[in-house]
């Protein structure tokens, strides 16, 4: 489980690619690899992913062809960063909203608005995903934990604060990049619920 609260901007050190599964080696320093153990979880831009092995500074993962698929994480380069989130614990604070890590779809950023203090982003999604994303709703995206905007068509606003761009990588994103979403599954049970009373009484 994750909160949506990424920790760390994290590079990409190498990439090794076999067929239908890619290790990603990811720089992990010391100090934030207390406590960590070989199998534990972390969010890879909101992807849960399972660590391998671990070097000094450095952590492994192995990413299948479903993941690979179904996520950006099949796009990045050497030198790429990724947002990173440790699973949480029992105890920890509740900074963003709760998110298991998988990836439901892809959504393409079609327009940035930035000014001095602020950004604006406006992402486009498939419209399998569309009746889930609900003005105020919450929303992740390559695994941040945000508060959607304008909702229109398929098209949805999220408004960023400076301390958000610098902590994450959405302050480095550009037009025509996809991020990773994930929906929050509270909306996504209501609103498949509601769909199913309805039908039934058809």
């Amino acid at each position: 489980m994750f909160t949506g609260i990424v920790q760390r901007k994290a590079k990409i050190l190498n990439i090794t690619k076999q067929a239908q599964l890619h290790t990603l080696e990811v720089e992990l320093p010391q100090d934030a690899q207390v406590g960590l153990n070989i199998g534990a979880s972390i969010a890879n831009n909101g992807t849960c992913l399972t660590v391998v092995k671990k070097s000094e500074n450095s952590v492994f993962f192995d990413v299948i062809e479903e993941t690979l698929k179904v996520t950006n994480l099949a796009t990045l380069n050497v030198g790429g960063v990724v947002n990173l989130e440790r699973a949480t614990k029992f105890g920890d604070e509740i900074g963003g909203h709760i998110l298991s890590g998988h990836v439901h779809a892809q959504a393409e950023i079609i327009t940035i608005n930035r000014t001095d203090t602020n950004c604006d982003i406006c992402f486009k999604i498939d419209k399998a995903w569309r009746k889930y994303l609900l003005p105020k709703g919450f929303i992740a995206i390559d695994g941040i934990s945000l508060t959607l905007g304008d909702v229109d068509n398929g098209e949805f606003w999220v408004h960023l604060i400076p301390e958000t761009l610098s902590v994450t990588n959405l302050g480095t994103r550009q037009i025509g990049e996809f991020v990773n979403i994930e929906i929050d599954s509270q909306t996504q049970a209501i609103v498949d619920t509601v769909e199913r009373v309805l039908a039934a009484r058809k």
